[in-house]
């Protein structure tokens, strides 16, 4: 067969390929998704019931505010590092508001040491922080783990990462609208040690849940 014969055949039997939408508007589509989701969650444990007096103070607001960041920011940067076409600098940006929302949580340990000493940061059991950031992130970690299935499968462990820290942030924000726990030790070593957690075991499983290809084979080196 002719070359001529040949590029013409392939160029009329090709099936149109429709382009991936852009990361930030995946991100408003896993938010319009997740958002209800967590909803009926906190719905269905019920509000706590000093929430309008919590709502008022600032220092909640601004860890609620850090998280949601982390949340959203984690799933920018999953999707973003699901695409070769994205640099990778972008995978890193969910650690600005992690690092605000434990810097934060940090300095109200210190007050708190300054204040009470030793005993002021002591370390209970809260057994169920785990489980309920898990049930508030179900949905949204499967809607991430979806889009990233229909995407580019390229930097799949940083894309997991971040997917699952992004979709356990906003269970861990919702944690706190119906759980009663506000002790920063307690939510750094429980809520952020839940995210951190889920995070790591989705890099570590990223293959299974995204690619059952390196890398490499598909894209070449990250």
């Amino acid at each position: 067969m002719k070359t001529e014969r040949l590029v013409e055949r392939l160029a009329s039997e090709l099936t149109p390929v429709q382009r991936i939408a852009r990361p930030a508007t995946r991100l408003a589509w896993w938010l319009l998704i997740s958002v209800p989701a967590v909803c009926l969650v906190v719905w269905a444990f019920g509000l706590r019931p000093d929430l309008a007096e919590r709502l008022s103070d600032r220092a909640f607001l601004v860890e609620e505010a850090a998280a949601l960041l982390t949340a959203a920011v984690g799933i920018y940067a999953a999707l973003c590092a699901g695409l070769p076409d994205q640099p990778g600098w972008k995978v890193w940006l969910p650690m600005a508001p992690m690092a605000l929302w434990l810097g934060f949580l940090g300095q109200q340990c210190l007050d708190v040491f300054l204040r009470q000493g030793p005993e002021g940061l002591r370390i209970t059991s809260d057994a169920m922080c785990l489980p309920a950031i898990a049930m508030g992130g179900l949905i949204p970690a499967i809607a991430i783990v979806v889009m990233l299935r229909r995407s580019g499968k390229f930097r799949t462990t940083h894309a997991c990462l971040c997917g699952a820290m992004g979709a356990a942030a906003l269970g861990a924000a919702a944690l706190r609208l119906f759980h009663m726990e506000d002790a920063a030790i307690m939510v750094i070593v429980w809520q952020l040690g839940s995210v951190a957690l889920f995070s790591l075991v989705a890099g570590a499983i990223s293959r299974m849940l995204v690619d059952n290809q390196p890398d490499s084979f598909l894209h070449g080196a990250p």
